[in-house]
């Protein structure tokens, strides 16, 4: 392409501070160096990380940034050492990576790559220690390695999944987060057979794509637990078919879900980050084969505390991370699910916005209107 190595000026969606709409700049978006790829981003979509950052919450506040990391694009040039990717590949960039060289990367169990797992606190690229993004020559941070709120950007090859170019961009844009973290967690991790009963706490984006995942296996009930009734109706679209609000009870979840289900689920998956839906979700597998897995991050001082006994009588508890997928071996795959009709994703986009009022998804997300918001890049 004619902009190979060079500056190229476009428009970003800047964080100045911390909780403030988002700003429109031109931006100078750097080639990329070694290892490097430089996208031009075709939609990208709002997740509860970018919410979670942008408000500051729970990390050292760093602006300005470009946030940003659910997103699809075309390949605009490649930096040195880059021979898995070239001009023209459709592409999602991920907040986690791969780099095929580590540990973790060559174990079949593990997708917690040393080089490139999700990094909050990074502000420049992994190489240099440098951003790629610059106004009127002063930096701008990046935002776990992908900043896709901008037209262009610059990420490490290592979290750049080369898919489909068939593929709709403006619908499995959505596959490099929050649904493929729910839908693994339940066909990766938990792993329910055929007619097994699925119990998932939280059914926000990614609560609701592990019950997809629990659809997809074919489970033979999917219980939804939250506190708020008016993700019920929503949640029947994704497979659930019953309903616990905690707050209906006068007893412990996990017993209202034992005696639903003659002494506990099959699978539980736990979506919420609350460590006391943590604990129930465990408490409410079966003893001698239930499996519960956990997404939701806790907060720091947040400890798990439950009898050894639950251990002892043959529950299993789990954890997983990006539902246990590679982002470049697997992420490929969970996009031809959607190409084979397997994987429904038009049911999780409830919103679309053009770029110039990206602050739109922000709102949808904090009035919890929304599961994904859309944003339209050329718009």
């Amino acid at each position: 392409m004619s902009t190979t190595g060079q500056i190229i000026r476009c428009k970003a969606a800047v964080a100045w501070e911390a909780g403030k709409p988002l700003v429109m700049e031109e931006v100078e978006v750097a080639p990329p160096q070694k290892h490097e790829v430089r996208i031009k981003i075709l939609f990208t979509s709002l997740c509860h990380t970018d919410v979670y950052f942008w408000e500051a919450k729970g990390q050292t506040p760093l602006f300005p940034r470009i946030f940003g990391h659910e997103a699809g694009g075309i390949v605009e040039s490649v930096g040195e050492g880059v021979t898995d990717l070239q001009p023209g590949d459709h592409v999602l960039p991920i907040f986690t990576g791969e780099c095929g060289d580590c540990r973790h990367c060559h174990s079949e169990e593990s997708n917690m790559c040393d080089l490139l797992r999700i990094n909050t606190e990074r502000g420049g690229m992994i190489h240099d220690g440098e951003s790629r993004f610059s106004i009127n020559g002063k930096p701008v941070h990046h935002f776990l390695g992908t900043s896709t709120f901008s037209e262009y950007t610059v990420v490490h090859s290592g979290q750049v999944a080369k898919i489909n170019p068939e593929a709709p961009l403006d619908k499995v844009c959505i596959v490099s987060c929050g649904l493929s973290t729910g839908m693994g967690a339940t066909l990766n991790v938990a792993k329910p057979k055929k007619g097994q009963s699925v119990a998932v706490f939280g059914l926000g984006a990614v609560g609701l794509a592990a019950a997809e995942g629990a659809r997809m296996a074919g489970a033979g009930r999917i219980i939804g637990v939250d506190l708020n009734p008016k993700r019920f109706e929503e949640a029947k679209k994704f497979g659930v078919t019953e309903f616990v609000n905690p707050r209906e009870h006068d007893k412990p979840v996990q017993q209202v879900i034992a005696e639903m289900t003659d002494g506990g689920v099959d699978r539980s998956v736990e979506c919420t980050g609350s460590v006391q839906a943590m604990i129930q979700a465990f408490e409410c597998v079966h003893d001698g084969w239930g499996v519960a897995v956990l997404v939701g991050v806790p907060s720091k001082d947040d400890a798990f505390k439950t009898h050894p006994m639950n251990l002892l009588n043959e529950r299993t508890l789990k954890g997983t991370f990006f539902g246990n997928y590679k982002p470049k071996t697997d992420i490929p795959g969970v996009v031809e699910k959607y190409m084979n009709k397997e994987l429904e994703l038009e049911k999780f986009i409830t919103h679309t916005v053009p770029f110039s009022e990206i602050n739109k998804a922000f709102d949808y997300m904090l009035k919890g209107e929304s599961i994904r918001c859309i944003i339209t890049m050329g718009a």
